[in-house]
């Protein structure tokens, strides 16, 4: 099959790109020889998602990282958490995540962890792309490092890292129905292991491990139409979906209706807040729900670049009692900086065991709001570097955010009244993304409608 050409992205938690083209055997093998070196030629955790051209780049990383000195630790087919769990509890120096995560089967990526368990800093991935240009330091046959790895034991360390944040004994009293489908990615076993721990009857949904992705690799609505059907037809509780990394958590109800990836945080919010109040973090592409439930708590809300180790950083910075992204990302403290959709799992059936609840119940409590996410390629010269400026000087007297792409909050008695709209490149692929958010369907549509037609303009 040919490759077509593609652009190497360079972001906030490593590299990424399509096999075979970007990502290249000379690509893997700098990798690891930078890492090696950026990590101290110390111990370094590897795991991997199902992606069919993980085993190649798992190789091609063993080899750099143990020519280079490195002890490292491959736990094999884990979730991105998983990895992040083992760096921090273990102690090592770092740790690498193969997975494009949300990205098509034939991208692959390189997600770089550092000593905290969280992805690199801003600084720190930096750093790391200029020891990318060489050059390597190499150890002679009497000072290789070594490889060993224990897959089952990375999952019960990240479980019972889980465990001990919830109540598990009120979930085991509910005896939840699960329908769960992991993508055939990485979450599919230690998921289930984990609903099994809490007493859930678990009904599998694309949870065979094989790298094959039968639907949309993103776990947003239009690409759950399997679990939705399982949910319905097995009178499941709830239903759960994943990406390949298992890093994020979308939610069907107990009728087989998706209620949307960003909601999975306002759940998450709603239940911690509700324990214990404190300081929220989320990115500027989140729903405003996330506000509204936190303003009923009487907690303040901070909004970051879109990007894990954005909010982490910011929540790290203020104590956050929690944290998040949109896309269905949940981050708690009191387990692990990072995004984890076993967190979200745990908080979510213990809210709902603890209140004796529904997920439509529940959901029917939060502030509703319609939202809509598009996506347009960039073409190759990429964006007018000065569309965006235009933009925000034509609406300067609504309330505007520069801090990633452009984001324009309209305030009451104006065109766009209470809704937003987020305008930025992706980190993640050569996309320009539109998010908008507002109180009903004519008045959401209108708006993406507007700023789409500004930008392909």
């Amino acid at each position: 099959m040919m490759i077509m050409s593609s652009v190497l992205m360079k972001g906030v938690s490593g590299s990424r790109g399509i096999v075979g083209d970007t990502v290249t055997p000379e690509l893997i093998a700098r990798v690891g020889s930078a890492f090696a070196i950026f990590a101290r030629h110390g111990r370094i955790v590897l795991g991997r998602d199902t992606r069919p051209t993980g085993p190649a780049i798992e190789k091609g990383l063993e080899s750099a990282l143990i020519l280079s000195g490195c002890t490292v630790v491959n736990v094999g087919i884990v979730p991105t958490p998983t990895v992040q769990v083992m760096v921090e509890m273990t102690k090592a120096d770092g740790g690498i995540m193969i997975s494009a995560s949300h990205n098509p089967i034939e991208w692959n990526a390189f997600k770089l962890i550092g000593r905290s368990g969280s992805f690199l800093t801003s600084s720190e991935i930096e750093k790391f792309f200029t020891i990318m240009e060489g050059p390597f330091d190499y150890r002679g046959w009497d000072g290789m490092g070594s490889l060993s790895g224990d897959r089952a034991a990375a999952e019960d360390l990240h479980i019972g890292r889980v465990m001990s944040v919830i109540d598990a004994e009120t979930i085991r009293s509910r005896r939840f129905r699960v329908a769960l489908d992991s993508v055939n990615g990485a979450g599919s076993d230690i998921t289930r292991r984990f609903l099994d721990e809490l007493g859930c009857e678990v009904i599998p949904v694309h949870c065979e491990m094989s790298g094959t992705f039968p639907r949309g690799a993103e776990p947003i609505p239009e690409n759950l139409a399997d679990l939705c059907e399982a949910v319905a037809s097995e009178k499941a509780d709830i239903g759960f979906a994943q990406d390949p990394d298992a890093d994020r958590l979308a939610i069907v109800d107990e009728a087989g209706k998706p209620i949307g990836e960003e909601y999975t945080v306002v759940l998450a919010v709603e239940h911690q807040l509700s324990k214990k109040t404190g300081r929220v973090v989320i990115n500027q592409s989140t729903t405003k729900a996330v506000d509204d439930i936190a303003q009923r708590h009487g907690a303040p809300v901070a909004r970051t670049r879109v990007g894990e180790i954005n909010v982490v950083e910011e929540m790290m910075r203020h104590g956050a009692r929690i944290g998040g992204e949109g896309n269905g990302g949940v981050i708690s403290p009191e387990v692990h900086l990072g995004r984890d959709s076993l967190v979200g799992i745990g908080y979510v059936l213990e809210m709902l065991a603890a209140r004796g609840d529904t997920v439509s119940g529940a959901v029917k409590r939060l502030p509703e709001y319609i939202m809509k996410k598009g996506r347009i390629k960039l073409p190759d010269g990429g964006l007018d570097s000065s569309l965006l400026g235009r933009i925000a000087r034509q609406y300067h007297d609504q309330k505007i955010s520069t801090i990633d792409g452009l984001r324009i909050e309209f305030i009451d008695h104006s065109e766009f009244g209470g809704a937003w709209v987020h305008l930025r490149t992706s980190n993640t692929e050569p996309i320009f993304r539109i998010i908008a958010e507002g109180y009903d369907n004519r008045q959401v549509e209108r708006l993406y409608a507007h700023f789409e037609k500004h930008i392909k303009e």
